[in-house]
């Protein structure tokens, strides 16, 4: 199994201050975690291209481009909404983790890797076709998604986001979009707020009470997950890899343990293997722990690599 592992340097130039929890350090983790593994050095390593703004365009108005850009400060940090802040480089560092996100669905559709990570940051899922929230600006997922139908005729988008908090914003931009399914797992209720009931018949909603551990997570997953995937056959599979549903994260109250993310994703490698000729991308959502977040990507690795959880 090839699995291309697409980052970018200038990451850290998106900094919110030394008290917020998306900080470059989460990044930092993670590739200390891959280097000592071992796990990093068995990928195809790249770094992100920024995202057109033709390419941002097929998911967000202009209005909220512009909206953005001109929040953009000169120096020092302004703040979007209550835990979303911006200093001078920081929308071009979301291009770059929505350009990374693109620049995967190119890989697996040009055949030079099977699957891909994109460990980029900011987030994405909460950003809505409007609205900058939840630490995101552009929503990465929806973007990859958008691209992989516009220039390689991607019929049917399966989106799996096992984040602890619901992706309401790659459901603002898809909802009943018939070609396009959304699986999603998150703590209820919880922040977002929005869409947490929603009943678009494209939306598989997997709402779980506080302290759910990995059994109970793993059977519903079952239950709820997989019939609709069997029924919908994706030709591609994208997932939102959020880790701070992990029982050592200190945003949320979810108990899962790094064996449960190597599951979730053989899960969605399984489905890939099935019915997309392999197609997987993955791009990082949540995780706030960070020995928690190195090890849940390094199990998430392990099964994009193909490789036993031991």
């Amino acid at each position: 199994m090839i699995t291309a592992y697409i980052t970018h340097p200038d990451h850290p130039r998106h900094y919110m201050g030394p008290e917020h929890p998306e900080s470059p350090q989460r990044l930092d983790a993670i590739r200390a975690r891959l280097l000592r593994s071992g796990i990093l050095q068995q990928t195809m390593q790249s770094e992100a291209v920024e995202a057109s703004e033709a390419q941002l365009l097929r998911v967000h108005p202009e209005a909220h481009l512009r909206h953005l850009e001109r929040c953009v400060p000169e120096h020092g940090i302004v703040s979007i909404d209550g835990d979303t802040l911006m200093t001078p480089d920081s929308l071009r560092i979301a291009r770059l983790a929505a350009g990374a996100a693109i620049k995967g669905v190119d890989r697996v559709y040009r055949h030079q890797a099977d699957n891909v990570f994109c460990a980029m940051r900011p987030p994405g899922h909460h950003a809505e076709a409007s609205d900058a929230m939840g630490f995101c600006f552009y929503n990465n997922v929806a973007v990859a998604a958008a691209h992989a139908r516009s220039q390689y005729g991607a019929r049917r988008v399966a989106i799996l986001d096992f984040d602890v908090h619901q992706c309401n914003g790659t459901i603002d931009i898809l909802q009943n979009d018939p070609d396009v399914l959304i699986c999603t797992s998150f703590q209820y209720p919880f922040y977002p707020w929005r869409y947490l009931d929603c009943h678009a018949p494209n939306i598989v909603n997997v709402p779980l009470p506080a302290g759910t551990e990995g059994p109970a997570f793993r059977r519903a997953i079952e239950a709820s997950w997989l019939p609709a995937l069997h029924d919908f056959q994706p030709d591609l599979v994208l997932v939102s890899a959020g880790f701070d549903a992990h029982r050592e994260d200190p945003l949320a109250e979810l108990c899962l343990g790094d064996e449960d993310f190597y599951w979730v994703s053989r899960l969605a490698t399984d489905i890939a293997d099935r019915y997309a000729e392999r197609r997987l991308v993955s791009v990082l959502e949540g995780g706030y722990s960070d020995n928690a977040l190195g090890r849940s990507t390094e199990a998430h690795l392990k099964a994009l690599l193909g490789l036993p959880f031991d």
